[in-house]
């Protein structure tokens, strides 16, 4: 790689999937338009069926000191359309660097460097999924083609966590020197903005939970062991922040188990300062992944535990996050079983008792630490050849 370049004066082309405030896409935009950069365009393609058939196209000129955005409808089936992706916007503003948070996006960041509108090009994969649409289907087999080759073409490679890192060259036979230098890049919070629980937080007895409501994330089981608190006659309310196609069974099951005056459903807050707002007034965090569905997430670095940890929050969660022995190991959070019974257990030895509470609020906030997103995307832009 050449010489490294100041990040002020430069331009960048950040092309992803998702949601618009989504990390880590929108931590490296931050960071950027804070750095001084000259221009930073930010393409955000729709991710899952429930999302709106839009594509977002923002950008920052940092010299007139003000942004703009324009939404772009086109059909949206995914998988199927993720190829339409490639079209919006037809062709790529000149960029010094590109960036690309999921291969297919990636590709054409490698096919702007060999064309010259930009000239370098880095892959940051948010997951990692050994067989993406299911084994030895045609689209699996295309997906890994494409990742392989995005692999060793790409100048850098940014992986969430080690697990990743080594499962992606596993998957890929990528050896030292025939692919692009990889880097463990973990998904961060901005510590120096993020609103903490307060030291007698544990009095709220408010349980959080934040995500997307699918099956794998466990809802379903963290909602019983809510009921389980209830029948005990413990003291409690708990708030949900969140969307996704099982939250129909959600709400039946807080119905059911006679909830409806403890739980509150939020809905999807896309402005980051309502969802720090929810975790600092809470007392205790939970992320339930199922145990028994095989994810992504058994490779990722889900940004709500960070999240969680930035606000002092206690966390209880089951094993299949890679950090989430991390997070146990250091105090900030106990790893349960995928049950009702042991999760209902953890939650109110989390509620009600306040010394324990206290040093696994000072655990959590140590650990936070070292997950700040300016020094993460800071050594992850020097990798790609860009300085402060």
């Amino acid at each position: 790689m050449t010489e490294s370049r100041p990040i002020a004066g430069s331009s960048f082309v950040l092309e992803t999937s998702g949601e618009h405030d989504s990390p880590p896409a929108s931590a490296v935009r931050e960071f950027l338009v804070a750095s001084g950069a000259r221009r930073v365009t930010t393409i955000v393609h729709p991710l899952t069926a429930e999302a709106a058939p839009e594509h977002l196209l923002e950008t920052w000129d940092g010299v007139a000191g003000r942004g703009r955005r324009r939404r772009i409808r086109a059909p949206s089936h995914p998988p199927l359309t993720y190829p339409l992706d490639l079209l919006v916007p037809p062709a790529l503003p000149r960029a010094d660097a590109y960036i690309g948070f999921n291969n297919l996006v990636a590709a054409r960041g490698i096919a702007a460097r060999a064309s010259g509108r930009t000239s370098r090009s880095g892959y940051w994969a948010v997951d990692f999924v050994p067989d993406r649409f299911g084994a030895g289907g045609l689209l699996t087999r295309a997906y890994d083609a494409l990742d392989r080759w995005v692999c060793r073409t790409a100048d850098a490679r940014f992986e969430v966590s080690e697990a990743a890192r080594a499962g992606r060259d596993e998957r890929h036979g990528l050896r030292p020197g025939e692919a692009a230098p990889a880097h463990v890049a973990p998904m961060g919070a901005w510590l120096d903005r993020v609103p903490r629980a307060p030291e007698d937080g544990h009095r709220a007895r408010r349980v959080v939970w934040i995500g997307h409501m699918v099956e794998r994330q466990g809802v379903g089981c963290l909602i019983e062991a809510l009921g389980l608190l209830a029948a005990r006659g413990v003291a409690f309310e708990a708030e949900l922040a969140g969307r996704g196609p099982g939250e129909p069974a959600i709400r039946a099951a807080i119905e059911r188990l006679g909830l409806g005056e403890r739980v509150r459903l939020l809905g999807y807050l896309d402005d980051h300062r309502a969802l720090e707002a929810v975790l600092a007034r809470a007392s205790v965090a939970t992320a339930p992944y199922d145990t028994e569905i095989q994810s992504f997430t058994r490779y990722a670095d889900p940004a709500k535990l960070k999240a969680y940890l930035a606000a002092g929050l206690p966390i209880v969660t089951t094993g299949v996050p890679p950090n989430a022995r991390e997070v146990a190991e250091h105090g900030g959070g106990e790893i349960v079983a995928f049950e009702a019974e042991p999760m209902a257990a953890a939650i109110e030895r989390a509620l009600t008792e306040p010394e324990d509470w206290t040093r696994r609020r000072a655990a959590a906030l140590e650990l936070a630490g070292a997950y700040d997103w300016g020094r993460i995307v800071e050594r992850a832009l020097a990798a790609l050849g860009f300085v402060q």
